[in-house]
């Protein structure tokens, strides 16, 4: 058995878009990001969070930033030969995009936003490819914050997953009946960057470790 130091992160998995190299483990002192935001605005302290980056198979242990008061992180994605981070800086009043190169090991800023970019940090996110960071609001709208920026209603019951060029995957659930009557079903929307329905998916689409989409229906 390998032990693997992570000062008490005990739950890790794998960052998305890569190939199974590379897994994360975040710690929550506060929740989300959002339940942070929170507690920020209500003048409580926010002592950070501590993010861990583990490479498989050696288990070599990475911190790309430091745990620091006034800021939170989110999970990570992968995308060619770097893991990038969504840090929020609350005491700064920023949105940063960082990126962990996978060889040099040094973090980089790629982006840096103002905070009011967005309402709220509710279901603020980075997904892949590109890289892309999200938000999906309370009020059920879907905005892509960078690298461009659009905004659109999301229809009931949907939840964004996966940006794929120009096509935007929601996954959107169903439910009907009681007891032994009772059915529940998925279905992928698959969207353009101004919110038009290209298709309709029976079933999930799920991203493979080596970048393809499997079509489960």
């Amino acid at each position: 058995m390998k032990s693997i130091e992570t000062k008490g992160i005990t739950y890790i998995e794998a960052v998305p878009g890569c190939k199974g190299e590379w897994y994360f483990g975040l710690d929550r002192p506060h929740g989300d990001l959002y339940e942070a935001e929170e507690m920020f605005r209500s003048g409580m302290p926010v002592e950070g969070r501590s993010l861990v980056l583990i490479r498989y198979p050696d288990g070599t242990v990475y911190r790309p930033l430091k745990k620091t008061a006034g800021e939170y992180s989110e999970a990570p994605v992968y995308s060619d030969g770097g893991i990038y981070i969504l840090n929020v800086s609350f005491k700064d009043s920023e949105i940063r995009v960082l990126r962990f190169d996978c060889e040099s090991h040094m973090t980089e800023t790629v982006s840096v936003l103002p905070l009011d970019a967005v309402k709220d940090c509710y279901n603020l996110q980075l997904h892949v490819f590109p890289v892309t960071l999200t938000r999906q609001g309370a009020e059920g709208s879907f905005d892509i914050v960078w690298p461009e920026r659009c905004s659109f209603e999301m229809g009931e019951r949907e939840s964004f997953f996966l940006r794929n060029g120009d096509r935007l995957y929601f996954n959107k659930w169903y439910e009907e009946g009681d007891g032994a009557d009772y059915r529940y079903w998925e279905e992928t929307v698959v969207r353009s960057l101004d919110g038009r329905v290209l298709e309709v998916l029976s079933g999930d689409v799920r991203l493979m470790p080596n970048g393809e989409l499997w079509h489960l229906e």
